[in-house]
């Protein structure tokens, strides 16, 4: 089984080859460049690094989400693309149970989450089981703040995992103390091959239904449906 996996959700692009569960091949960069010019050329080159064509591939994984909306578009309609054209199946990850990957000899809570500004996150809380992550609470678009609090109520030791770790690491402390677990810096980067192996135990996704996961409408149709709405009475 060949999969590759792409992730191009938030400003890391990632690319990994898995063959029957090995890694074979992987690029990650974490620059603020332009995905879309730079997706492809990262695939092909990481292909002919192996000696793969893309008719050897089985299934494409890809991060759907949530993240920027522009990167999360872009890498679902690469993936979505390469497998109708070659007929083999897609699947879609949460970019978040991806991140939560890195903490997956951790026991106990983990928590990723991306910054969705004015004080809120993207995030949602794991706990691994088995080969797959199982969700405690439900990802959403929250606060983070009363997102804290709720973490702080139960208990628990938690690690937290995010590459904008910098924005929130003094509130986290503020309310969860010593119960809070924040590692160095490379375990708060998504990796591909995470990303990968965790689509290796999904089923395949409608590659024509399968749509991002946003976690909130984008600004500007969110300002089109309160004009609707005010329109509308």
């Amino acid at each position: 089984m060949n999969i590759l996996a792409m992730d191009t959700s938030n400003q890391l692009l990632g690319v990994a080859l898995l063959q029957d569960d090995q890694l074979i091949g992987e690029m990650t960069t974490n620059i603020k460049r332009n995905h879309s010019v730079r997706l492809m050329p990262a695939i092909n080159q990481l292909m002919r690094d192996v000696d793969m064509t893309p008719q050897d591939l089985d299934k494409i994984v890809v991060a759907k989400g949530p993240g920027s909306y522009t990167g999360v578009r872009i890498g679902l309609t690469t993936a979505k693309s390469m497998a109708w054209a070659l007929d083999i199946p897609v699947v879609g990850v949460s970019s978040l149970e991806a991140l939560a990957w890195q903490g997956r000899f951790y026991n106990a809570y983990i928590n990723p989450f991306f910054d969705a500004r004015r004080g809120r996150v993207y995030t949602g809380l794991y706990q691994q089981q088995s080969h797959k992550f199982d969700l405690v609470c439900q990802e959403k678009n929250v606060l983070m703040e009363n997102w804290l609090k709720d973490l702080a109520d139960k208990q628990q030791d938690v690690l937290f995992l995010s590459p904008d770790m910098d924005i929130h690491q003094e509130m986290i402390k503020t309310y969860l103390g010593n119960r809070a677990v924040i590692p160095d810096g490379p375990f708060h980067m998504a990796d591909p091959s995470h990303l990968a192996l965790a689509g290796s135990y999904k089923a395949p996704d409608n590659t024509h239904t399968l749509t991002p996961n946003y976690l909130r409408l984008a600004e500007a149709e969110a300002n089109w449906l309160k004009k609707e709405q005010a329109k509308n009475g």
